[in-house]
């Protein structure tokens, strides 16, 4: 499938008029009481959230290339709340009351991201929408009938969840070969670079300075070396997500799995009265090889997936460039779900890494003694996730004694990924199976392929 764009970080930038001009950089060796390694959302929500508490602060934030250069300006604009970790591994260090408390608490990143948009003037596409999951074939409908039923396990309110048919599914989206849905309410869908470009000019209006094009090359206790000088501060906060590998002595801590879109060109309105999707709902499909859609602001589909899953040795893309079997690969993915689209035109195309850890599961701490503090490895959640990051980050760094620090996933400590070939390996295992089960499941299997849990079995996913 030939594409117009390939790269260029982001089809988000294209859309607000391009890739924007750095900021100035680290100007030499600079004192501060809070230094934030990282432009990205996680970063930007702790700088808000610090200041907002106490404006007194002089927080510093350096970024290698410019604010929202990673997959905080590349993502699918999912605003969902979601938990989608292992609550069981969380329960290795806290009560079932607590893991409800984390799924409710990451809930609430909805409204609260809302509010701070709304506050701050940040344009940023938001809307309300429901999420539809799809069923594509029996063993997809037997696991969202087990999932539905797995959130009701786990208290999530009944209201915001149901089961659909497949007439029902059809009403929202006309989806392809059709079993049914799972809908879960009141997420949001966002465009992801006016996100993060909003709140990087909201921290600056509260007084953060943000330098740019500045390259960390090593975080110790109270010290910042980049190629442009040093920053020297009590604080200092690792926010580089997909990115953290890349940082000496964190090769091995979060495993960067790379993350594909492409964006159609504006779709006619005949077009859209054939495919349905008014209510902009957020979209996957109930695959292994895991699928996510937005409706855009101006009538595009923007359709993601993992494409060629990781590079080996820990190597991230050139400028969001991605390879030509990953845009076939979601294209087919865009026609299998959407046939309509098959004449349709993509216009950019392009990819990004988001962090894993070794057990799958996120995490955000602070060491008092050190000063050092982190969060990320959110698995694909990132939007919603990193705000709840930046407060909990927030509270921890000023010593709060709030619900959010004894989260369970707080100063969890997770093992390092094992070192190449065999890491490299067991990706490309693991979604090797998952192609394999799916390609069974659609072939009529009506169960969940042994396939598809011996991939998990073999990366802990």
């Amino acid at each position: 499938m030939l594409v117009k764009t390939n790269g260029d970080v982001s089809f988000w930038y294209a859309d607000i008029g391009g890739v924007p001009a750095k900021r100035a950089p680290l100007p030499g060796d600079q004192q501060a009481d809070v230094c934030i390694v990282g432009a990205g959302y996680t970063g930007l929500w702790t700088a808000y959230y610090l200041k907002k508490a106490n404006p007194a602060l002089s927080i510093v934030i350096v970024e290698r290339e410019f604010a929202g250069f990673g997959a905080s300006g590349r993502n699918g604009g999912w605003l969902s709340g979601g938990f989608e970790w292992s609550r069981e591994k969380y329960l290795k260090n806290a009560t079932r009351a607590k893991v409800i408390a984390m799924q409710r608490a990451m809930a609430g990143t909805v409204d609260e991201v809302e509010r701070v948009t709304r506050e701050e003037g940040i344009d940023a596409d938001l809307i309300r929408v429901d999420k539809l999951l799809a069923a594509t074939n029996k063993a997809q409908m037997v696991r969202l009938e087990e999932d539905y039923q797995f959130q009701l396990d786990w208290e999530t309110p009944k209201e915001s969840l149901a089961i659909l048919s497949a007439a029902q599914a059809a009403e929202r989206i006309n989806i392809a070969n059709l079993e049914g849905g799972l809908l879960l309410r009141n997420v949001a869908r966002v465009q992801p670079a006016k996100l993060v470009r909003g709140l990087a000019a909201a921290v600056e209006r509260l007084g953060v300075t943000i330098y740019e094009g500045t390259t960390v090359g090593r975080i110790s206790k109270g010290i910042v070396e980049t190629d442009r000088g040093t920053v020297r501060a009590p604080v200092i906060i690792r926010a580089t997500e997909g990115f953290t590998a890349g940082l000496p002595g964190h090769e091995r801590l979060w495993l960067p799995l790379n993350s594909a879109l492409i964006a159609t060109e504006p779709l006619s309105e005949a077009m859209w009265a054939e495919i349905g999707w008014k209510g902009h709902e957020l979209l996957s499909e109930t695959a292994h090889a895991y699928c996510y859609a937005q409706r855009t602001r101006e009538g595009r589909i923007a359709m993601g997936g993992r494409g060629v899953p990781y590079r080996y040795g820990s190597r991230t893309d050139v400028n969001g460039q991605t390879q030509q079997a990953t845009i076939d690969q979601l294209h087919d993915i865009l026609t299998r779900l959407l046939p309509q689209t098959k004449g349709v035109k993509i216009d950019h195309a392009w990819c990004g890494v988001l962090g894993v850890p070794r057990d799958w599961c996120t995490t955000a701490g602070f060491d008092e003694k050190t000063g050092m503090g982190w969060a990320g490895g959110y698995v694909g959640l990132g939007v919603s996730s990193s705000n709840l990051a930046g407060r909990t980050l927030a509270d921890l760094i000023l010593k709060r004694d709030s619900e959010l620090v004894s989260l369970p996933w707080v100063n969890r400590k997770v093992r390092n990924w094992e070192p190449e070939p065999l890491r490299w390996l067991g990706v490309h295992s693991m979604y090797q199976l998952f192609k394999l089960a799916d390609q069974r499941e659609k072939g009529g299997l009506e169960k969940t392929s042994r396939f598809a849990t011996l991939a998990n079995r073999i990366t802990g996913h």
